[in-house]
């Protein structure tokens, strides 16, 4: 088998994975993690569904000025993506990468236009194609989640053609003694202005042809039905898989799956937070998303990723193998922060088919159910809060879901956790407990006849 996997399995995924494209989708969308977290934190406290806090938010005017640091943060990560994306591209191919990431986010607003309804000074409505009203700034509608797929697809195609001018050498190349700032600014000035020009008759040809701009066009065509697809029992299940299937071969599948999946379950999280932001009941009907970021992180891959926490207390309390119960003494710890490093490559669980196939199962249990508890209505959907991913279990449970309920029901799968690793723990332990006796009675053995 271990054949198998290194021969037929493991080159096309650890090729996949090592596509420049995938790297930089993955590299730079860890660039908006700090930012998204920190806004969370203010939507949490701006949007908190409780009647009482919301009423003395609304009262001391706290909430208006909260979602103020809301917009400047969580709202805009589509900025963050796309410019970590350029970045991360040029980055990788070994040129200098903020002009590259720079240029990116100039495509990004360059190909956008107002689209939401505003208000002139007499509180009238404004039409879109009133031009007076709509000049002078840039619309926050496509900043966030909306604009992601459109971000990503100008970041990608804008470190590619970026770094193709670099590497072709046509630039604008300064003496020596030239200050390394200044030399690189016109090193940038023929690909960004090259850039800035396709992008531009990029946003000509939909606006004449097409009456829309190409982020209207991608979220409509592209995003929307992405969105729809991962929002659903089937997205969850596959989301839920995917990630211990890349961990079997060794390969960091939250990581990966993150920077792949992670757009669209963001954009997902950030419609929930933006139905809290209007005033509205956070429900399906209102448009709200049951599978986001929190699902993934709360219920897929807390404690880390196969939702490790039953093994190791089975690891603690009843494995009879010194090995395993001295590994679960040191994972403990770190699996209350959400980290099993020492696990996943220390018993092992990676390229093991026995710990495989609940490492695997546990996740996706987890999250089925979760998805069918919030369809139900057994727990409330998550509010878009993305607390840090180092959070302990219970206390994330709770801050995603503003509810107890929340925090109970993670508790709940938490504990299933124990009962669905416990055979495949128990056979394994007893493989490595019969060695340890093999490996002492030969110890023994030995020192008798010496």
């Amino acid at each position: 088998m271990n054949d198998f996997v290194n021969n037929k399995i493991l080159p096309p995924v650890m090729k996949f994975v090592n596509t420049k494209a995938i790297m930089a989708l993955r590299d730079g969308m860890i660039f908006s993690i700090p930012f998204i977290m920190v806004g969370s934190v203010f939507l949490l406290l701006s949007s908190l569904p409780v009647p009482s806090w919301a009423a003395f938010m609304a009262k001391t005017g706290w909430s208006a000025w909260f979602n103020q640091a809301y917009n400047a943060s969580f709202g805009i990560m589509a900025l963050f993506a796309v410019l970590g994306i350029g970045y991360s591209w040029v980055k990788n191919e070994g040129f200098e990468p903020l002009s590259g990431g720079i240029t990116a986010l100039v495509g990004f607003i360059l190909v956008m236009r107002p689209t939401a309804a505003i208000m002139n000074p007499a509180g009238t409505k404004v039409l879109i194609k009133d031009t007076s009203y709509l000049s002078g700034f840039i619309d926050r509608t496509w900043l966030g989640g909306q604009g992601m797929i459109a971000a990503i697809i100008i970041g990608l195609i804008t470190g590619w053609i970026y770094s193709w001018f670099l590497r072709k050498n046509i630039t604008i190349k300064l003496p020596e003694q030239v200050p390394a700032n200044v030399a690189a600014s016109f090193t940038a000035l023929i690909p960004a202005f090259s850039i800035t020009v396709m992008w531009e008759v990029v946003y000509i040809l939909f606006d004449k042809f097409g009456h829309t701009t190409m982020t209207q066009f991608i979220y409509k065509v592209v995003q929307t039905p992405l969105q729809g697809v991962t929002d659903s029992f089937g997205g969850t299940l596959v989301i839920a898989l995917i990630i211990p299937f890349m961990w079997f071969f060794g390969v960091h599948g939250a990581i990966i799956i993150g920077g792949i999946m992670g757009p669209l379950l963001q954009a997902n999280a950030l419609d929930n937070a933006r139905i809290l932001k209007a005033g509205k009941a956070l429900t399906v009907a209102n448009g709200g998303h049951i599978v986001t970021q929190s699902l993934l992180d709360q219920f897929g891959t807390v404690t880390g990723s196969g939702m490790t926490i039953g093994l190791v207390i089975f690891m603690v309390v009843f494995a009879k193998s010194a090995q395993m119960k001295s590994l679960g003494a040191l994972e403990v710890a770190p699996a209350i922060f959400n980290i099993n490093e020492p696990i996943l490559f220390g018993l092992p669980i990676v390229m093991n088919p026995l710990m495989f196939i609940p490492f695997a199962i546990t996740p996706a249990i987890s999250m089925g159910l979760t998805y069918w508890a919030i369809k139900l209505g057994i727990i409330p959907l998550f509010t878009g809060f993305m607390p840090p991913w180092t959070t302990p279990p219970i206390i994330s449970g709770f801050l995603v879901g503003a509810s107890w309920k929340t925090a109970a029901w993670q508790a709940l799968m938490l504990v299933m956790t124990f009962f669905i690793y416990l055979p495949f723990a128990r056979r394994m332990d007893k493989q490595m407990y019969a060695e340890e006796q093999a490996n002492l009675a030969a110890e023994e053995a030995a020192k008798k006849n010496a």
